[in-house]
């Protein structure tokens, strides 16, 4: 939970009115700026990518921003909520009421909404359409019915979906183990029978809903994870390897000469674990290319010498 407040607006300098677009790439641009593979060893660039990739992660969630907004450093108090609460009536879901009968040995019967009580039933039984003769209508006793199903919620991280786990899940004083199977996508439900509400015939089931957190450098679309990755002018024009992160680890990549920004390259069995056919899905890498801000007089020259060859010919 938050204990000092972030403004997380500042951190990717956009206004508090800032469209997703605007959101996204203010976010692109300072991750490429401060990614640790631009900045190898540099300690404050690393802490400022991880600043910058946590702002990103709660203002491009519409729920998050909305709770950011509102309540500040305590937004992630505000939603922790408890599934199974009142509905939008006075007297919880369906909106019912109750009434106090004194003279019924100070019983409350609930009236209206899901499940209440008839009262006519109650004080005339089961042969009041009828009036109790021949011709009333009677009931066939119901068997007993499990408890209700419960439906929650649970956030994971990309990682967690990569390699699956199990996860302590806390409902109504009770603590069950979820176990999370790899390659878990995001909106997937996950059914614990027996985990719900109790009813004559036991309890219902517990249905989680798995909602997987944005990661700052990887997107996933079904089975596959797509990243940009920044690769310097020089490795480009000439041709080169570089190192490219993965969940299961970084691996080498080539860059073949002349390679020009935006070029998407891929990586098969890179991405995520394919829950039905078994396998990897790819890794599609997106080279974004790097020109230095600042240069040495020898580069400079270098580059000139570079620049009237080519004019020369």
């Amino acid at each position: 939970m938050a204990t000092n407040y972030k403004d997380y607006y500042k951190i990717l300098g956009v206004d508090r009115n800032a469209s997703d677009k605007e959101i996204k790439t203010a976010y692109r641009r300072l991750a490429r700026k401060y990614h640790p593979d631009v900045n190898p060893g540099d300690k404050a660039a690393e802490e400022k990518f991880k600043e910058v990739s946590e702002a990103y992660e709660v203002l491009s969630d519409k729920d998050k921003r909305s709770r950011y907004d509102q309540f500040g450093q305590y937004w992630e108090q505000a939603g922790a909520g408890r599934p199974g609460g009142p509905g939008p009536g006075p007297g919880g879901p369906g909106g019912g009421f109750t009434f106090d009968f004194g003279g019924f040995g100070g019983e409350r019967v609930d009236f209206g909404g899901e499940g209440g009580f008839d009262l006519f039933e109650m004080l005339f039984g089961e042969g009041r359409r009828g009036g109790g003769g021949a011709g009333a209508t009677r009931r066939r006793p119901q068997p007993p019915v499990k408890g209700a199903d419960i439906e929650s919620e649970m956030e994971i991280s990309l990682e967690d979906a990569f390699t699956g786990t199990k996860k302590t899940f806390a409902i109504g004083g009770r603590r069950i183990e979820v176990t999370i199977p790899k390659g878990v996508k995001d909106g997937q439900k996950i059914r614990l029978a027996g985990q719900g509400e109790d009813g004559p015939a036991g309890r219902g089931d517990l249905l989680i809903r798995i909602k997987i957190r944005r990661h700052p450098m990887f997107e996933r679309t079904d089975d596959d994870l797509r990243t940009d990755i920044p690769v310097d002018y020089i490795t480009a024009a000439l041709g080169g390897e570089i190192t490219v992160p993965t969940l299961s680890g970084r691996v080498t990549m080539k860059i073949p000469p002349a390679t020009t920004g935006g070029r998407v390259f891929r990586l098969p069995g890179q991405g995520m674990p394919k829950v039905k056919d078994g396998g990897y899905g790819n890794l599609y890498v997106r080279v974004n290319i790097q020109i230095p801000e600042t240069m040495n007089q020898k580069e400079r020259e270098l580059l000139e010498e570079i620049r009237r060859l080519r004019e020369s010919r």
